[in-house]
């Protein structure tokens, strides 16, 4: 049986279903209804605004129950990762929302959907003071921009998880539009820059030596690593068990800041390879031509 937690504070609720009910990115009114009722929560309909309604039909609940046990089942069950396959993105951007408030009632909804307790974050500016923290560190290490981004309050009011995980997301963005490819994971790094097709996608150097061929097997192979670690969507133990400190990732993030140098400078491996496949024919002047 699943132990009591505690009320969420009211100010903690009302945010959540904001959230949940906003205007542009929330759930729909159709599927509040729909949820309220799978999950056995009485709507009252006291208001037509859906966050408002939301609010009322969850808060009631909570005090009838004594305990927050039912708004955290429903919670979970809105955001139960088979119903978003097709909108993963609103999945995780929503997710991060309702953590960054259920982190001060030392609650986080995992990526797998569960909801689990965690440290308590007690003030705003102690994830102020985190954020701030960890980009000074990072600037005087002189980190890339496109790393610098992901260093929010809001990514570390948990742990410093949540602000490697998302800059690891960038390093695929990042070549996705050099390459137009729409892959994620291990088979865009594969398909991007390995030596499977006569002329790999991206290339880090001119590729016509073993040395330099063997760089671009290990930039691959340090991406796989990456996005190994922290990209893969079925190996869930890496965001809930494991605890990143601020060195940690201050480390993880220079080698990502690395990456986007890197690619940077990567340019189509074509252009690189042209001389080989293409090489310039010479010229020959014909016997008493000038």
């Amino acid at each position: 049986m699943m132990a009591i937690i505690k009320n969420i504070d009211l100010g903690s609720l009302e945010t959540i279903c904001k959230i949940l009910g906003d205007t542009n990115n929330g759930i729909s009114g159709t599927e509040i209804s729909k949820y309220l009722a799978e999950t056995s929560i009485k709507d009252p309909q006291l208001n037509s605004t859906k966050w408002k309604r939301l609010y009322d039909a969850l808060s009631i609940k909570q005090s009838e129950d004594s305990c927050s046990n039912n708004i955290l089942a429903f919670i979970k069950y809105v955001l139960r990762p088979s119903r978003h396959i097709h909108r993963k993105q609103w999945f995780e951007n929503i997710r991060t929302e309702l953590n960054y408030v259920l982190s001060f009632e030392g609650l986080e909804i995992t990526e797998s959907g569960d909801i689990k307790i965690t440290d308590k974050v007690k003030t705003f500016s102690e994830a102020e003071e985190r954020a701030q923290t960890l980009r000074k560190t990072l600037l005087d290490r002189k980190i890339h921009s496109d790393v610098l981004i992901f260093c929010k309050a809001e990514l570390l009011v948990d742990n410093y998880f949540h602000a490697v995980f998302e800059a690891t997301k960038s390093i695929a963005e990042k070549i996705r539009i050099k390459t137009g490819l729409t892959n994620d994971g291990s088979d865009l790094v594969m398909q991007a820059f390995s030596f499977k097709e006569k002329v790999p996608y991206l290339a880090l150097n001119s590729l016509q030596t073993e040395s330099e061929k063997s760089e671009q097997k290990g930039f691959s192979n340090l991406l796989i690593g990456i996005f190994g670690t922290f990209r893969n969507t079925t190996a869930h133990a890496p965001k809930i068990t494991w605890k990143i400190d601020e060195q940690d990732a201050l480390d993880i993030l220079s080698t990502i800041s690395l990456i986007h140098r890197k690619l940077d400078k990567a340019v189509e491996a074509k252009k690189y390879m042209k001389e080989i496949y293409n090489p310039p024919q010479p010229s020959f002047k014909k016997e008493g031509v000038s």
